[in-house]
């Protein structure tokens, strides 16, 4: 394959000096955002964890709890319209929605990027490793020629 001794895969020093430097896209990413990307991320983040539904079910069975079963006279929600109640959730949700839906179209942004990042990362190694290949190819047709240059004399010597 390689009859001429003077072929050369690529050096470490090349293949380094042709790579470009890989930027950490989760500091880019933080950096970027103004502030309503930042509280619409935060919301995500918290907003979708076990603990804000524990905190929104347990608020809600206290609610409808005290307004059904409490003391008459501390009851501010009456059975069966909890019409507080309905008007306070909705409000959450009316809030919450525009925020989470932010959050999720930033979160989604930054995975792409990674996964950019991820791909350039990939063809970077795939180039080291086609050098290193190359390197061991070359190195194995070097050793056969030398094993064949040794070959030769000892056949001379075994004939005579």
């Amino acid at each position: 394959m390689y009859d001429n001794v003077s072929f050369r895969p690529p050096t470490l020093k090349e293949l380094q000096q042709t790579k470009k430097n890989i930027r950490n896209v989760n500091i880019a990413y933080r950096e970027r955002l103004n502030s309503l990307e930042r509280l619409a991320t935060w919301a995500t983040e918290k907003v979708g964890s076990v603990g804000f539904f524990i905190i929104i079910f347990l608020w809600t069975a206290f609610w409808l709890l005290w307004n059904t079963i409490g003391p008459m006279e501390t009851r501010f929600d009456p059975y069966p319209a909890f019409v507080l109640w309905l008007f306070i959730s909705n409000m959450i949700q009316l809030f919450l929605l525009p925020l989470l839906l932010i959050g999720q179209n930033l979160q989604s942004r930054h995975a792409e990027t990674r996964a950019e990042i991820d791909f350039e990362i990939n063809l970077k190694s795939e180039k080291e490793i086609e050098a290193v290949l190359l390197h061991l190819e070359h190195q194995h047709e070097m050793l056969m020629k030398l094993m064949q240059n040794f070959e030769k004399p000892a056949k001379k010597n075994k004939k005579s």
